[in-house]
């Protein structure tokens, strides 16, 4: 089991839920659209946020974004030394960063010793499309690896214990094997994630396959769906991958709906959305089954708090695997929402 490491009020690692997290994708400088962005990320149920810091403006406006945020920021850092100790002393929750690429070990030092001072953790980046040439003979997965504690190695040099680990590849495969070998080899927290995954569709099928073989591994502590997309529609992905595996931490109706074929005598697409729409407010498990023919809806389902299947006419609502009534079609919303009511 990974150690603890506590992010602003959020703790991950040692079997504490599996955090989401997202990244604004707003000029940081600007840090009202950036707040506001951060504001519908935690609506939508984000735990953690990460935010670029590239430049003076944006360090400058990451105080206030800081303040005002109702998530734990994390700063996200690349080459400037100096931007990850603005960023840590102006309210960052986490700094993400490479030690490698931080200008040499008294500017590592630096830094190192801000992040002490402020007692925040550090997450260490590796992205298998830039690792150091010295890890060219070992195969993609071994490389990023051997990277990766070759950061915690240097990090922990300078007295920095307090450290969440990232290794990213577009490729699901590397980026499987990779935590599986840290998963072995460390006690750090690992976050995980397939990087530059994509355009939605694809992205969000390699982020299932890659986090998901994961997380029914046991591997994981915090995760974030990387999608060429609005970053609202990476923490929907990133639950029901949660809800998928079985660690979604929170209460939810779960709709279950069959695929429809030659069978199908009702419009099951329509209605399990307009259920899973009123649904969407209740926070209580459960699951509820919209399936297309009794021929097989009824068994198929036995296991849902509540269900319809549809019928030429009439359509039949059950409980448990019975059925309690049938109604006519053009009631079917109507009768099954009630139904849930009572649930």
């Amino acid at each position: 089991m990974s150690k603890q490491v506590k992010i602003g009020k959020v703790t991950i690692g040692g079997g504490a839920p599996i955090a989401v997290q997202s990244m604004t994708n707003t000029p940081t400088s600007d840090a009202q659209a950036t707040l506001r962005q951060i504001e519908a990320l935690a609506a939508k149920g984000c735990d953690i946020v990460r935010a670029s810091v590239p430049d003076e403006p944006s360090a400058r406006a990451f105080k206030l974004i800081c303040e005002r945020s109702p998530l734990p920021v994390v700063a996200d850092i690349h080459y400037d030394f100096r931007m990850a100790i603005a960023a840590v002393e102006n309210g960052a929750a986490k700094v993400r960063l490479n030690p490698g690429n931080l200008g040499g070990e008294d500017k590592l030092k630096a830094v190192a010793d801000c992040i002490k001072a402020h007692r925040i953790p550090v997450r260490v980046g590796v992205n298998g499309g830039s690792l150091d040439k010295k890890f060219a003979h070992l195969p993609s997965a071994e490389a990023m690896c051997a990277s990766a504690l070759e950061y915690c190695g240097m990090l922990e040099k300078h007295g920095v214990s307090d450290i969440v680990i990232s290794v990213k590849s577009s490729c699901v495969k590397d980026m499987v094997e990779c935590n599986r070998l840290l998963a072995k080899r460390c006690e750090y927290p690992l976050h995980l994630g397939v990087t530059e995954a994509g355009l939605y569709t694809q992205g969000l099928v390699k982020s299932a396959v890659g986090i998901g073989a994961l997380l029914l591994d046991g591997i994981g502590d915090t995760i974030r769906v990387s999608l060429t997309d609005d970053p609202l529609k990476e923490v929907d992905a990133a639950a029901e991958i949660l809800k998928a595996v079985g660690r979604y931490s929170k209460p939810y109706a779960e709709i279950i709906a069959c695929p429809t074929c030659a069978r199908t005598q009702i419009n099951v697409k329509e209605l399990a959305e307009k259920v899973r729409e009123y649904t969407a407010g209740i926070h209580k498990n459960l699951q509820i089954a919209v399936m297309g023919c009794i021929v097989n809806g009824i068994g198929e389902s036995a296991h849902c708090d509540i269900g319809v299947a549809g019928g030429k006419e009439r359509s039949a609502l059950f409980k448990d695997g019975k059925i309690i009534k049938t109604v006519d079609n053009k009631d079917i919303l109507d009768e099954l929402l009630k139904q849930i009511d009572k649930l």
